[in-house]
């Protein structure tokens, strides 16, 4: 067989082109720079290895990328102007009325702190949009090194951990203090990373492995809002991925009544952290003082129900759910962030959550859109940059659906030939 004949018989997967390779690697730089990089970058300033060289590390990664990541969407706009869809331009409406919210009440005096925390939130959803909407989550590149990055968070925690909790300022020999991470942004940095790994992993014992690493990490780590995320978008991924649903869900009350059967055993044999808190939050300081701040934005509400009172509390102590953005933005600002976030989500579920076929897009969507609401209902600020992912994946989705691989068969039938 001569070389043309075996380059037929054996045709190579077209290569991306180099402008493709290195968006791609852009891409693949920011997201492990911001989430992996982050944990291991604050795990180095938490014992004492380096100081606080870059700050809190994510505000300046995040304006380090934001002119590439900026770069890259035009680029992708400009060669297909398919690829710009409602959610693109709905969350840029959205993200343009925050910026003129900001800007007014910046103009008027708001707090500044308040001012450039909001200005760094759109950033950070803009920038998780624009990686969300374009890294291929399902290459290799990523799959590697998002498993090698899950492999070494877990490792972090459980080797640091003290009876059972990890929290590096316990130790007390970080340089600089004041700068590191709290557990909940550990936790975050593991959970985005955790998302799209698991979202595209086909195999049942990696993605049980991967359920246990999840869980006992998360677990001492404590942080509790982001450990009922993942043990809540389990079961979502897996019904999806199961061939028999009626075999899954009886396993699963067949679990449920195991667990109640031997709840105090289980509970004994668990070490004691916050996570546990969660079974009675009455106890829990960090819950009580939620709730007060839910009151006070609710009364502002009541005081300011059109127009919300923007910046009308101390840096920090702001309501820890999407009520939020109704005290900064006001009622439209929280009703067109609830719509931009949810709607796209519901045809997605309606076409392919109980299709035959496996979408790995749509999975990642669905489920990152489940702990967005979840934890925008429970405990996460409106500025929260889960939204971007959720958004940039659903964008990806639609585009992939009607226009690329993903698009599901024509089933109808062809139309008729006349002589």
């Amino acid at each position: 067989m001569n070389a043309h004949a075996a380059a037929l018989a054996h045709p190579r997967s077209p290569r991306r082109p180099l402008s493709s390779r290195r968006e791609q690697a852009t891409l693949l730089a920011a997201f492990f720079l911001l989430f992996p990089g982050f944990f291991f970058y604050h795990t180095l300033l938490g014992t004492g290895t380096t100081g606080a060289f870059l700050g809190g590390y994510f505000a300046p990664i995040s304006v380090l990328f934001a002119l590439p990541l900026t770069l890259i969407y035009i680029k992708r706009m400009r060669r297909d102007p398919r690829r710009f869809h409602q959610v693109d331009l709905h969350l840029g409406l959205f993200l343009l009325y925050f910026a003129a919210v900001i800007v007014v009440n910046a103009a008027f005096g708001a707090n500044r702190t308040i001012v450039g925390n909001h200005i760094l939130g759109c950033l950070f959803i803009f920038n998780m949009f624009v990686i969300a909407s374009f890294l291929d989550f399902a290459g290799r590149p990523f799959r590697i090194v998002g498993l090698l990055s899950l492999a070494g968070m877990s490792a972090v925690a459980f080797s640091y951990s003290v009876d059972g909790v990890f929290y590096l300022g316990a130790m007390g020999i970080a340089k600089d203090a004041d700068a590191l991470a709290t557990y909940q942004g550990f936790a975050r940095s593991y959970l985005i990373t955790f998302l799209p790994v698991l979202a595209f992993t086909r195999s049942l014992p990696l993605r049980l492995l991967l359920h246990a690493g999840g869980a006992a990490t998360l677990f001492v780590n404590t942080a509790r809002s982001e450990f009922a995320a993942l043990m809540f978008v389990i079961p979502i991924i897996e019904f999806y991925y199961s061939r028999h649903k009626l075999h899954f869900i009886l396993c699963g009350l067949i679990l449920f009544f195991v667990i109640h059967l031997y709840f105090d055993r289980i509970l004994a044999a668990l070490p004691d952290n916050r996570i546990l808190e969660l079974l009675d939050l009455s106890h829990s300081t960090s819950a009580n003082k939620r709730h007060y701040l839910t009151v006070h934005a609710v009364q502002t509400i009541l005081a300011h129900p059109l127009l919300g009172d923007y910046a009308s509390y101390k840096p920090g102590y702001y309501s820890h759910n999407v009520l939020s953005a109704w005290v900064d933005l006001g009622f439209f600002g929280i009703a067109y962030l609830s719509l931009v976030t949810i709607v796209p989500v519901i045809p997605m579920f309606i076409r392919e959550y109980f299709a035959p076929r496996h979408c790995g897009n749509f999975l990642l969507g669905f489920s990152t859109a489940c702990v967005t609401v979840l934890l925008l209902i429970t405990s996460h600020y409106f500025t929260d940059m889960l939204i971007g992912a959720t958004l940039g994946v659903s964008s990806r989705y639609f585009y992939e659906r009607k226009y690329a691989k993903n698009r599901p068969p024509d089933l109808r039938p062809p139309p008729s030939r006349h002589p």
